[in-house]
């Protein structure tokens, strides 16, 4: 990796993408220190020792904790995106436009913009409504709540640029590694935390040991299992238009163990904090709340259930949507193509269904378990300092590898390049 980034930054055009990638990302670091206006900063502190925001301030890098322009991240934009690929499920004509090219998916992005500053908006007046009865407000009134709620949705739309920017300006995506930069500079504190409690006794070097190995160990296998894949073989017949011969020659199909990414966990853990925000809103000696802290603590047995099964079923339901076998089964056949022993058509769409169905399920069961094993690693280590979620840790070692990759594909370009010359 290192030799990688030493020839990286030897290319003039890669040195460029990565130095602007880097100046971009500075300037979200900088931005996430910037406070919104009106907010009570030790009320704020307080409120954030529950588990009710955690997810936010991981992903915004302690953004959401400082209460900073920045304290919403993208996740608006994720919700838009998420949002749209289903409705071009629904929705003919936004089928129509995800098929119709690079123009096609231009207009979808520009209502995937709109959809994110629509949200923004909804979700910074929702916030600021909870954190004023919470009582993180100043001054709470219809005023502070419009300007903590522009500040917001600006600082969000402001990412949203930032991140579209990286995209075509630097290198990797640019909206993941917004959220990959805001979780890892939480590293440097979290280690920190760590050294405080082996030197007040707290825990043992046996312990920090056993927490380096699991964790390295977890994110081995959400290696292997981002790279891993089933190839299904793929023949293609012999054909002959006027006088040369075309196919004959063997492929593959590739299905991918984890095809819905982290999609799956986003999806079960907003629905999972869903009754938590809807008990913030309600006193504290309510029916509900007592429930909520009875049976669906973060971390309890009940809830790491109910967080599985939601993953997997979010697992088949997202790649329900964005794979459809009859579709690859009738473009192979179109093409010539069929897999061997398989007849064309339905009884290849039948097989490849049953293939995915099967990987789809092996792909669930890691992504559910990926997803509450930090819980028990945590309790088993004692390490507390250090808290990392499965989310988080799916996020940073894919756009680790996704980076990595564009990084290694524009040096092979080069080296093609210099080849030819």
């Amino acid at each position: 990796m290192l030799n990688t980034f030493q020839q990286a930054f030897k290319v003039s055009d890669l040195r460029s993408k990565l130095l602007f990638t880097l100046l971009m990302l500075l300037i979200f670091r900088v931005g996430a220190h910037v406070p919104v206006p009106g907010i009570n900063a030790e009320a704020m502190q307080q409120l954030m020792t529950g588990q009710l925001f955690g997810f936010f301030d991981i992903i915004s890098g302690g953004a959401f904790k400082r209460f900073s322009i920045f304290a919403m991240s993208i996740t608006p934009y994720i919700n838009a995106s998420i949002i749209m690929q289903l409705l071009q499920v629904v929705i003919p004509r936004l089928e129509q436009l995800s098929k119709e090219g690079d123009e096609g998916r231009k207009v979808i992005a520009q209502y995937v913009r709109y959809g994110t500053v629509v949200l923004g908006f909804i979700q910074a007046i929702g916030m600021s409504i909870a954190l004023g009865r919470s009582g993180a407000i100043i001054n709470p009134g219809f005023a502070s709540y419009m300007t903590i709620a522009i500040s917001l949705t600006a600082g969000t739309a402001f990412l949203m640029w930032i991140g579209e920017m990286i995209t075509e300006k630097g290198i990797g995506n640019g909206i993941s590694l917004i959220i990959f930069a805001g979780i890892v500079s939480r590293l440097p504190s979290q280690i920190a935390g760590i050294g405080q409690e082996l030197s007040g006794g707290i825990i043992g070097f046996f312990n920090i040991l056993l927490f380096v190995v699991l964790a390295l160990a977890i994110i081995a296998a959400i290696i292997a299992v981002n790279e891993g894949q089933r190839r299904l073989p793929i023949q293609y017949a012999k054909r002959v238009v006027g006088r040369k011969l075309y196919g004959g020659q063997s492929t593959f199909l590739p299905l991918k163990v984890n095809a819905a990414g982290v999609i799956p966990i986003i999806f079960a853990m907003s629905l999972m904090m869903f009754p938590a925000t809807i008990a913030s809103w309600m006193p504290q000696t309510s029916k509900f709340n007592i429930l909520l802290n009875q049976y669906f603590n973060f971390g309890s047995f009940a809830y790491n259930l109910c967080y599985a099964l939601l993953i997997v079923f979010f697992t088949y339901f997202y790649v329900a949507i964005i794979f459809n076998p009859m579709d690859v089964a009738e473009n192979i056949k179109k093409y010539g193509g069929f897999v061997p022993g398989i007849r064309p058509g339905r009884p290849t769409a039948e097989y490849i269904d049953r293939v995915l169905s099967r990987l789809t399920l092996a792909g669930g069961v890691f992504l559910a378990l990926i997803a509450v094993m930090p819980n028990f690693v945590i309790k088993l280590t004692g390490v507390t300092s250090m808290w990392f979620g499965g989310t988080a840790l799916l996020i940073v070692v894919g756009v680790a590898l996704d980076t990595m990759k564009q990084i290694e594909s524009h040096l092979l370009l080069r080296s093609y390049e210099g080849f030819v010359k």
